[in-house]
């Protein structure tokens, strides 16, 4: 199965987090308002990421992996699509040679 990796800002109440989502490439829950809405999934897991406290109270902190509640999450927005990997994290074959392949000549 093929995942997309999408950078995203997520807010809470008390923080921004900008960090990177891994979700499905196609078909049932690919886009990411049916991905945050998923009945069986209590907390997103976000990679890469670099959480901020809203009031400043802390400084910026970045973390390799967080487990963050969906209930507690305010909104979300994509910031830009890192591309597609497989379920060993590896680049699809298809995807290294569409991103190869120069255009037709006219």
């Amino acid at each position: 199965m093929h995942f997309r990796r999408e950078r995203v800002r997520i807010e809470t109440q008390r923080h921004e987090i900008e960090g990177t989502l891994l979700l499905p490439n196609e078909g049932f829950r690919s886009r990411t308002t049916d991905f945050l809405n998923a009945h069986e999934r209590d907390f997103l897991a976000v990679t890469d990421a670099q959480v901020r406290w809203l009031d400043a109270s802390r400084p910026p902190e970045q973390h390799e992996f967080i487990a963050l509640a969906v209930r507690q999450v305010v909104m979300v927005l994509e910031l830009e699509s890192l591309g597609l990997v497989d379920e060993t994290g590896d680049v699809p074959t298809q995807a290294l040679a569409a991103a190869s392949t120069a255009p037709p000549s006219d």
